[in-house]
C-alpha cells in the first residue's frame, strides 16, 4: 500500500485504530485529571508497591516505574505473573491490580493472593470480574471508562498510576511536566500524522524500512520500556515479528550474537531509541552498538525523542512507535485492531481455568 494514500487506510483499518492513536494526548490529559480527582483511601505507611498486570495494562506500569526510578521514595515492582512474590505480605505492601478489562486471569490470581496476604489493595479497571470482586469485598477501585483495546489505553494505565504515587507523597508533583509532555505530543503529531507525506514524515519512513525485516528495538534508561511498547505494537498492529532489548544489558550478550546465521543478518532492522536526557554512558553505548551492528551488515537507525523534558521524550518516543506500527500494518494491509491469535489462545486457556476463577 502507498502510505501517502491516506483515503485508503479505512479500507484496512476497519475499526478505526487510528482514532485511538490520534487521541492519545487527550487521553493522557483526561487520565491525569481523573487521577487527581478519584477518591484515594488512607493507606498505612507503605514500604513497597506491586503493580500486578500483563500486556497493555502492564506497559503503563513499566513506563511509570522506569520514569520515577531516580526520585521515588519506595520500591515499585511490576509483576507479570500469577499470585505474588513471597515478600508481598502485610498492609505495608500496596498491591495495585491493573486490568483494563477486569478479567485478566493473572491479575485475578494476584488480587486473591493480596487478600490472603493481608496487603493493602487498590484496583484500576474499566469493570469486569475485578470490579465485581472489589465491590463485593470493599476493595478500593479506580474505574475509568474507555472503549478500546488495553494497548490503546496506555495513557490511563500510566497517568492514573503516576497520580496515585504523587498523592501518596512518594513523588514530587509532576503536573508541569505532564502538561508539557501532552503539548509536545500534539506538536510532534503534526509531523507524523497520515496527512503528512512520507518525504516529511519520519514515522512513515521508519515503517518503510521495516517492511520484510526482523525488527529489534533497543532502549536504555527511561526509554527501555518504550522499546518494549514498540515491540508489542508491531506485534499486535502489524501482526509482525519484533523483539526488544535493553541497554546496557544487550552489550553483555546480544552483541556477541551478530555473526550467525549470516543469511539472516541483512534482514534485521535494529532501531535505537535515543534521548538527550539519557545517561551519557547510554549515549556512548548506543553509538558504539549501532556501529558494531552496521559492520556486521545489520540495518540500523537512531530514533530521536522530542520535547523539553524526560517525560516529553518518553511520550513522543512512544507516540512515534504507535504511528510506525500503524503504518507498518497499513503496508502489510492488515487490520491493526483484531488480535485473533491472542483471543483464540485466551478462549482455549479459559477452558482450563480452575473452578474458583
Amino acid at each position: 500500500m502507498n502510505l501517502d494514500d491516506y483515503a485508503s487506510f479505512s479500507q484496512v483499518d476497519r475499526q478505526n485504530m487510528l482514532r485511538h492513536i490520534e487521541h492519545l494526548p487527550d487521553q493522557l490529559e483526561t487520565a491525569w485529571k481523573l487521577g487527581m480527582q478519584f477518591d484515594l483511601p488512607k493507606f498505612p505507611p507503605l514500604s513497597k508497591i506491586i503493580i500486578a498486570g500483563v500486556g497493555g495494562s502492564a506497559i503503563g506500569a513499566d513506563l511509570v516505574r522506569y520514569y520515577v526510578t531516580h526520585f521515588c521514595k519506595i520500591p515499585i515492582t511490576v509483576f507479570r505473573d500469577y499470585d505474588l512474590p513471597a515478600w508481598a505480605h502485610g498492609p505495608d505492601t500496596l498491591v495495585i491490580a491493573s486490568s483494563h478489562s477486569g478479567n485478566t486471569e493473572e491479575v485475578l490470581y494476584s488480587l486473591e493472593a493480596a487478600e490472603m496476604n493481608r496487603c493493602s489493595i487498590l484496583a484500576i479497571t474499566t469493570g469486569g470480574e475485578i470490579e465485581r470482586r472489589a465491590n463485593e469485598k470493599g476493595i478500593p477501585i479506580w474505574k475509568y471508562d474507555y472503549k478500546g483495546q488495553p494497548r490503546a489505553a496506555v495513557g490511563y494505565s500510566f497517568n492514573l498510576l503516576l497520580a496515585i504515587f504523587v498523592r501518596l507523597n512518594i513523588l514530587p508533583d509532576p503536573t508541569p511536566d505532564v502538561l508539557g509532555a501532552i503539548h509536545a505530543m500534539r506538536q510532534f503529531q503534526m509531523e507524523i500524522k497520515p496527512q503528512t507525506p512520507t518525504v516529511k514524515n519520519p514515522a512513515k519512513r521508519i515503517a518503510g524500512q521495516l517492511i520484510g525485516r526482523w525488527v529489534s528495538i533497543y532502549g536504555a534508561g527511561f526509554l527501555a520500556p518504550v522499546a518494549r511498547r514498540w515491540k508489542g505494537q508491531i506485534n499486535e498492529f502489524a501482526k509482525a515479528w519484533a523483539q526488544y532489548e535493553f541497554l546496557p544489558e544487550a552489550d553483555h550478550n546480544t552483541l556477541a550474537g551478530t555473526e550467525h546465521p549470516e543469511i539472516l543478518l541483512n534482514q534485521i532492522a535494529a532501531l535505537f531509541l535515543h534521548s538527550s536526557f539519557a545517561n551519557p554512558r547510554h549515549q556512548v553505548r548506543i553509538e558504539m552498538t549501532k556501529r558494531a551492528f552496521m559492520l556486521q551488515g545489520i540495518s540500523t537507525d537512531i530514533i530521536e525523542a522530542h520535547g523539553e523534558t524526560p517525560l516529553a521524550h518518553l511520550w513522543t518516543a512512544l507516540q512515534l512507535g504507535d504511528y510506525v506500527a500503524y503504518y507498518l500494518a497499513m503496508a502489510y494491509q492488515v487490520d491493526p485492531t483484531p488480535v485473533s491469535a491472542l483471543d483464540q489462545f485466551k478462549q482455549e486457556l479459559a477452558a482450563t481455568r480452575l473452578p474458583n476463577l
